[in-house]
């Protein structure tokens, strides 16, 4: 079940480097907000801290009224997939999908017959059908990322995390996986955070983008709000060029996203 994510003032540095200077952002239960910025602008470190990856020095973050800094990082049961899919080389793609479960400890793993349902229920989900047997080094880039978001949503997770997630991707596969991604998220309903520096990417896809700037929020919003009235003179200057959407629908209804091309 998606839960909303609250993040209330987190602090947190690496040495004397600030990585995140009181960072607060509220995301909605089922709502896909982007994290865009610049190389060094805190979105990964607050992806990572999210996800119990990184510890802030201060501040909290919640899942729904529970305190995520007092769970374990198996607890927070949280779906993360990395830019480079981190697939276990060695592992079928069924294997690799149900590896989370597999893991649980037995009083509440699931069946091996559960389980491998679950694990191609997943597959048709995100139309790998027929390539179970087959291992990571068999399959395209596309693929693979697929069955990385396969193994994350496996363990029915609270939060989804992508950092980057179709970053290693040539243009063409990862326009292709936007759309792709999107109607999978409006069938899923999961609350997820990702992680890009693509600005065209954060805008087709997110409910609301996040533009980070040396470890704060500058301004978060829908792609049109963001576009039309940039808040700060640094987000101005940051989405400078970009095409101002047409039509942008805010309610993951199944509605068609359109965005004007530019001139």
């Amino acid at each position: 079940m998606s839960v909303p994510v609250k993040i209330r003032d987190l602090e947190k540095s690496y040495g004397r480097y600030p990585a995140l200077k009181g960072v607060s952002l509220d995301v909605a239960a089922g709502e896909l907000v982007a994290l865009l910025g610049p190389s060094g602008s805190g979105k990964t470190t607050l992806l990572r801290t999210v996800a119990g990856l990184e510890q802030a020095e201060t501040g909290n973050v919640f899942f729904g009224d529970i305190d995520a800094s007092q769970l374990s990082l198996r607890e927070r049961r949280i779906g993360f997939v990395f830019q480079h899919y981190a697939l276990f080389r060695h592992m079928t793609v069924l294997d690799n999908v149900a590896f989370g479960l597999r893991a649980r400890p037995r009083a509440t793993r699931p069946s091996d017959q559960v389980i491998r349902a679950r694990a191609m229920d997943l597959l048709g989900l995100v139309q790998l059908d027929g390539l179970e047997g087959r291992y990571p080094t068999q399959l395209s880039g596309g693929q693979r990322q697929r069955v990385a978001l396969a193994r994350a949503l496996a363990i029915e997770p609270r939060v989804l995390l992508l950092d980057e997630p179709f970053g290693a991707l040539d243009a063409k596969v990862r326009k292709d996986l936007r759309k792709w991604l999107r109607d999978l998220h409006q069938r899923t309903g999961h609350t997820t955070l990702f992680v890009t520096h693509d600005q065209d990417e954060a805008f087709e896809l997110a409910d609301r983008v996040a533009i980070l700037n040396k470890g704060v929020i500058e301004q978060v919003g829908p792609a049109a709000e963001i576009l039309e009235r940039p808040a700060t003179a640094f987000v101005a200057s940051f989405v400078e060029g970009i095409a101002r959407p047409e039509t942008r629908p805010l309610a993951r209804d199944g509605s068609v996203i359109r965005i004007a091309r530019a001139h």
